[in-house]
């Protein structure tokens, strides 16, 4: 009897603590309920074509608003932002907002480690994105929602890279957009001038595109100073690979020679939609822009001197929301490629199932260039090449013909004038051209030592300066001075001409 009553009273009490800790721990459950929520929903970024699998997310407790540091311009960032806030991958990852941050692609580096936060990078070309890879700014992209996004994208197009792959097979940047680069005409300014349509980057700098120059002081053609826009310098890469180093370098010269040079590829190309130039460089993108602005606009791709261009996204690792940053990643290379059929865009997708969405079946004429452009005969572009000299060639371009640009049109002037009036031969000219271009010979601020700027010099340099930033200022005024030299030591000898 005794027994019982003892289990009785050990029973009862083993209730009561059991009811205890129930109590004591249903409020924990109950905020743990209130901070995050578990919910399976279908992960697809689009229609049919574009459908990722099914899975399990975890919604953020805390609201996420995404930094992106790009080199967009205001269109892109307004329709991105507009059509990703509305996607069902911004509710799921609690994504409300994204604050874009225009900056210039020499600042990028140093923005990005002062910031500390900047959650993705979009937009710029790809060596500047292979910059931040070679400063060991870039997260890899992994994650299903991610990959499953990165598998729609190809590998390469026309023979340009798409995605930026490490010995592991890791993908660090992939393409959001593609592009060609060329040079966009205006058919009025071409006929008011009796000017001959451009086929080749050399034809820029002609003699025959020099001529308003001479008599009314106008320049006809139109390009960015480099170290202010990316696209235009992948073009001048393109012209010292397409020419090679030294006779690339005479060309540039002449090209800037006859140009108006602006600070951006914007203001480049706006020039040739007002009529105030006959041709400016541009990105495709731009070119079917200026059409759709001036129907006598055309934009030209240079046969065999052009090359496929992936413009990249990627996550950077100073991200504070990887998962979310990935997710936006995944959704612009799905179901966000419809922001590129927008007509104040007018960009070509990187994901050829893009043309399936509804905005993209609007677009044939897109779609055509499309087609062609996959298939064009394009420059064999070595891209490591590009990035081992870039940084001293868009400074070398800077100090010799932007910062002395009344001096070297005052020497183009001249010489032309001379040949028109018929006191210079084709061969002299031709002479002189080469003098005026060819890569200078200067004081180097390190050795001291006279060195002439070659292909290895600038790659030499560029591994300097990223050393040592402070040299590029050295560099720059030690070419500034040589080019001044040069451009009036060639006037002296022309004023004794005629």
């Amino acid at each position: 009897m005794q027994g019982s009553t003892r289990l009785r009273l050990i029973a009862g009490l083993v209730v009561l603590i059991v009811i205890v800790l129930a109590l004591l721990l249903t409020p924990s459950i109950l905020r743990r309920g209130q901070e995050t929520a578990t919910i399976t929903t279908p992960t697809t970024t689009t229609y049919e074509t574009m459908r990722t699998e099914t899975q399990e997310t975890t919604v953020p407790a805390q609201p996420i608003k995404l930094k992106v540091i790009t080199r967009h311009p205001g269109e892109i960032q307004v329709a991105a932002r507009e059509e990703f806030l509305k996607s069902d991958i911004a509710k799921r990852f609690n994504i409300v907002d994204i604050e874009f941050y225009s900056v210039d692609p020499i600042a990028w580096i140093s923005a990005i480690k002062r910031r500390g936060d900047f959650d993705v990078a979009w937009g710029g070309g790809p060596t500047l994105f292979d910059t931040l890879y070679i400063n060991n700014l870039l997260a890899p992209l992994e994650g299903k929602l991610v990959s499953e996004a990165l598998a729609q994208i190809p590998d390469s197009l026309a023979g340009s890279p798409m995605k930026r792959i490490d010995g592991d097979g890791r993908v660090y940047w992939v393409a959001a957009s593609i592009a060609s680069f060329g040079f966009t005409v205006n058919y009025d300014v071409i006929s008011k001038y009796k000017l001959p349509v451009p086929g080749k980057w050399s034809d820029l700098g002609s003699p025959k595109l020099g001529k308003p120059l001479v008599l009314e002081l106008k320049p006809m053609v139109s390009i960015a100073d480099p170290t202010r826009s990316t696209s235009h310098t992948r073009m001048y890469e393109i012209i010292l690979q397409a020419y090679g180093w030294e006779l690339g370098w005479v060309n540039l010269t002449l090209m800037a020679a006859n140009s108006l040079i602006e600070g951006g590829s914007t203001e480049a190309r706006d020039n040739v939609i007002t009529g105030r130039v006959a041709v400016a460089i541009t990105i495709d993108f731009f070119g079917y822009t200026a059409m759709q602005a001036n129907p006598a606009t055309e934009y030209i791709i240079p046969e065999g001197e052009t090359i496929i261009n992936g413009d990249p996204i990627a996550l950077l690792v100073t991200s504070r929301n990887p998962e979310a940053s990935k997710a936006f990643i995944a959704w612009v290379l799905t179901e966000g490629q419809k922001i590129w059929f927008r007509r104040e865009i007018n960009r070509l997708p990187s994901n050829p199932k893009a043309f399936e969405l509804p905005e993209g079946r609007e677009r044939a004429d897109l779609k055509k260039v499309f087609d062609n452009i996959v298939n064009v005969k394009g420059l064999e572009f070595n891209d490591e090449r590009a990035i081992r000299i870039e940084r001293a060639m868009q400074i070398y371009f800077k100090a010799t013909l932007v910062d002395l640009d009344g001096l070297l049109k005052e020497v183009w002037r001249k010489l032309l004038s001379l040949y028109f009036a018929g006191k210079i031969t084709d061969v002299k000219l031709l002479e002189y051209s080469r003098r005026l271009g060819q890569p200078l010979q200067y004081r180097d601020p390190v050795t001291g030592n006279i060195v002439e700027f070659t292909e290895s010099d600038a790659e030499r340099i560029t591994k300097a300066i990223l050393e040592n930033p402070a040299l590029e200022d050295q560099f720059i005024r030690e070419w500034r001075r040589a080019a001044e030299s040069r451009y009036r030591s060639i006037l002296g000898e022309l004023a004794r001409i005629g």
